[in-house]
């Protein structure tokens, strides 16, 4: 499946399933601040596979959140027929439009940093970035093979450094032993 071109900018929303007949979707949110972004007339380029007739923008005509789960409604999507073509679709925003936030990043910026240890000892690499309701975690492709699920905290996360591509993960006793149990 190959993807339209990128366009310049960080995926805010990923769209999900179709809710009801009217259009609406679900979203999982990729920005802290959903109520500021997610308002009727908000213009977003998306990023879908080729061919799937998504256009370069939608314009939200609706939100609201139902049961902690953001619905979606655009401009020119008037049924679930419509809704369910743009599964899976990314909504962008520019960077700009995020304001100057130092504490916040996306999934693109994150992946293929190194996971280190506070003594510098490799863990692994930054694969994804699940955003969670409470929290988001970093997922990382240990050295052994197994991917962990890191909680995106300050308190286990202490620092990133954009420049050297590395993240410090302070795990406490057995988080990464999970991954490996399983």
């Amino acid at each position: 499946m190959t993807s339209q071109a990128q366009p310049d900018g960080v995926v805010i929303a990923r769209i999900g399933k179709p809710h009801g007949i009217r259009g609406e979707v679900t979203v999982q949110a990729h920005t802290d601040d959903p109520e500021r972004r997610f308002f009727p007339g908000a213009v977003f380029a998306t990023q879908a596979p080729v061919g799937s007739g998504v256009p370069r923008e939608l314009t939200l005509a609706s939100a609201r959140l139902h049961r902690a789960i953001w619905l979606l409604a655009f401009e020119g999507i008037p049924d679930r027929t419509g809704a369910e073509g743009l599964r899976g679709t990314q909504l962008l925003s520019t960077a700009d439009d995020e304001g100057d936030d130092d504490d916040a990043w996306y999934e693109d910026d994150l992946l293929g940093f190194t996971v280190v240890t506070p003594t510098g000892d490799v863990l692994g690499e930054v694969t994804g970035l699940d955003i969670g309701a409470a929290q988001d975690r970093l997922i990382v492709r240990l050295t052994d093979g197994t991917d962990a699920q890191i909680p995106f905290v300050e308190e286990i996360v202490p620092e990133v450094d954009e420049e050297a591509r590395r993240i410090v993960v302070d795990a406490p006793p057995g988080l990464l032993d999970l991954a490996r149990d399983q």
